[in-house]
């Protein structure tokens, strides 16, 4: 049990994908103007990193890795994540289309996001079993929720405010990701000690 909660609070706070190892930043600048689309786009993330991890993790292990076929790894992820990107598009479309026409292009790019098959490879390259790949899967995604909704916030704040003409646009949403990004470094001492 020490072992998912250790690796669940530390790719929330300490190994957070966008804050951390910079992937999923395209929807991570891209998406966080508003807070609804943010969380949104978060939410939809963390459904597809979940069942891509699912789904993938028994594919590599009963399928691939047996028969000598692990350099097929990367293409097979892609097409899984691509056919759950569509099914999660098709289902927005249908029954929540105020928010499919919110995340507009951003929607079909989580097959493009780095963070879920980041998400996917690390399971294997970290030689998680199928509970700790679920607990990693479902921990970044509420990582990059908790990144997206804190930058929501910061640049809903920053566009009330009137920065300097060479900070405006995107330098000032570039330093305000930096400074979010910084603010996660404090995490890094206490979960190394909750856990000890």
């Amino acid at each position: 049990m020490k072992e998912i909660l250790v690796i669940l609070f530390t790719v929330i706070l300490t190994q957070n994908a966008c804050l951390s190892k910079f992937l999923g930043i395209c929807p991570f600048l891209g998406v966080s103007k508003k807070l609804d689309s943010a969380v949104g786009m978060s939410v939809a993330v963390i459904f597809v990193m979940a069942m891509a991890t699912a789904v993938t993790w028994p594919i590599y292990t009963f399928l691939l890795a047996p028969n000598g076929l692990e350099y097929m790894q990367t293409i097979v992820f892609i097409l899984v994540i691509a056919a759950l990107v569509q099914l999660v598009e098709i289902v927005l479309k249908k029954y929540v289309p105020a928010l499919y026409r919110a995340l507009g292009i951003y929607l079909p790019l989580i097959t493009t996001n780095c963070a879920v098959l980041g998400v996917t490879i690390l399971n294997i390259d970290n030689q998680y079993n199928f509970l700790e790949s679920m607990v990693n899967a479902v921990g970044t995604g509420v990582g990059f929720l908790l990144a997206m909704v804190l930058f929501a916030g910061v640049r809903s704040r920053v566009e009330v405010s009137d920065p300097p003409k060479s900070f405006q646009g995107i330098p000032i949403t570039l330093v305000s990701a930096a400074i979010v990004a910084v603010s996660f470094l404090g995490f890094g001492g206490i979960v190394e000690n909750l856990f000890a």
